[in-house]
């Protein structure tokens, strides 16, 4: 597929206008000391076609319908955004999801991944355009420049299905389109600094369907007129509903572990704590409604470790699901992708893992590079196994021996 790139003064007014819907967060590592995330540590299958599933979580004012298309994210105002994302995080990972954009000039539907932190890697698509898909990435929230996007050329990606894969790593961000790669950013690469803004911190989901531009009003405004000009200019409200359709999704962590800590505020992957093992919680990815069965198993070797799966699905053919909302908000959107293929690397770290249980300090291996471990705990039982040989017992009786000569 043949890749173009919007204009530098197009790109530098949508980006200066996106600043703030694209570097949100609740707790940013860099400036202070923030609660740990949680991993998902497995492999996590949604087929929303079934229902809600309860891995994910609803920004407020966000209302989703599910239907024999799956989860529904339709815009009915110009301050509609429905938005929805993982409630547990990827340390590195692969993401493949079936769907379909919404129609509209105006309109902007988004898949992305996006950390604590700020960095981020990202699908969007333009309602008004029907011919290209576009590919993004953010290293710490850094806005100073806006030349990361590319527009892939595909074949109507509003008007039917499509699977977009995001393969991360920490050697490459890989975007994939119904299985062929689009897009390689390595970490090295002059866009990515050289490492310093190559996504590389624990990562939510996202998916959201919101307007860029409302009106005639906006898009002369200067405030506004960079994202109009990028959305394609105002939406027409009397088309509504556009409605974002997503099907299913896959989520895999690259990572093993039951939550990540950030050990600095340096922003770098080697500074990441995996806190727990694969196997150290048990989470229900079910829909509202189901009975779906949640199967975890876990091994690890010298060389590799194999993440747990979760299957959810729901018994609800057609639901709605509404957040109520006190303020109107504004989606964020974003940056890079992964990679489908089996074989994609993993990273390359050995990794020291907190287990909570009876079982002393669990040493995963993934292939990479070192990351910071959490002190290990003792086995509660270590002082009860050990064992004497012949020898150890002559030693102590001859000691006795000394003891009582001496008394």
């Amino acid at each position: 597929m043949r890749a173009s790139t919007l204009s530098a003064s197009a790109l530098l007014f949508a980006g200066a206008a996106l600043v703030q819907a694209q570097t949100f967060t609740d707790c940013n590592p860099l400036e202070k000391t923030c609660p740990t995330d949680p991993a998902l540590g497995t492999t996590l299958s949604v087929d929303f076609t079934k229902g809600k599933s309860d891995a994910f979580s609803y920004a407020d004012g966000t209302t989703v319908s599910y239907g024999s298309d799956g989860a529904e994210f339709a815009i009915t105002t110009a301050k509609t955004a429905p938005t929805v994302q993982s409630n547990d995080y990827i340390f590195f990972g692969k993401i493949t999801v079936t769907l379909k954009a919404a129609p509209g000039v105006g309109v902007v539907s988004s898949f992305i991944l996006e950390s604590d932190d700020l960095d981020e890697i990202d699908w969007e698509w333009l309602g008004g355009t029907d011919t290209s898909v576009e590919s993004n990435f953010f290293g710490k929230g850094n806005t100073t420049t806006y030349n990361r996007a590319i527009y892939h050329d595909m074949s109507d990606p509003i008007g039917s299905f499509h699977t977009y894969t995001i393969d991360w790593t920490q050697e490459a961000v890989k975007w994939y389109i119904d299985g062929a790669l689009v897009r390689t950013l390595n970490y090295g690469d002059d866009l990515a600094l050289n490492g310093k803004n190559f996504p590389q911190t624990p990562m939510r989901v996202k998916f959201g369907n919101w307007v860029g531009c409302a009106d005639a009003a906006a898009a002369s405004n200067p405030a506004t007129q960079g994202t109009c000009q990028w959305a394609g200019g105002p939406v027409d409200l009397t088309k509504v509903p556009y409605v974002m359709y997503v099907k299913s999704v896959t989520i895999q962590d690259y990572g093993c572990a039951t939550s990540y800590q950030y050990g600095d505020n340096s922003g770098s992957y080697q500074s990441i704590k995996s806190i727990g093992g694969c196997s150290g919680g048990s989470k229900s990815g079910s829909g509202s409604g189901s009975s779906a069965a949640a199967s975890s198993t876990a091994s690890s070797s010298a060389t590799s470790s194999k993440s747990t799966t979760k299957t959810t699905t729901a018994t609800h053919k057609s639901t709605t699901t509404t957040v109520a909302s006190s303020a109107a908000i504004t989606s964020s959107v974003g940056s890079s992708a992964s990679a489908p293929s089996s074989s994609s690397p993993i990273p390359q770290s050995t990794i020291t893992t907190v287990v909570t249980g009876t079982n002393a300090t669990a040493t995963t291996s993934l292939r990479g590079s070192t990351t910071p471990s959490a002190p290990p705990q003792e086995t509660p039982n270590a002082a009860s196994k050990s064992s004497y040989g012949g020898l150890d017992m002559a030693v102590m009786v001859l000691g006795l021996g000394l003891g009582y000569l001496v008394m």
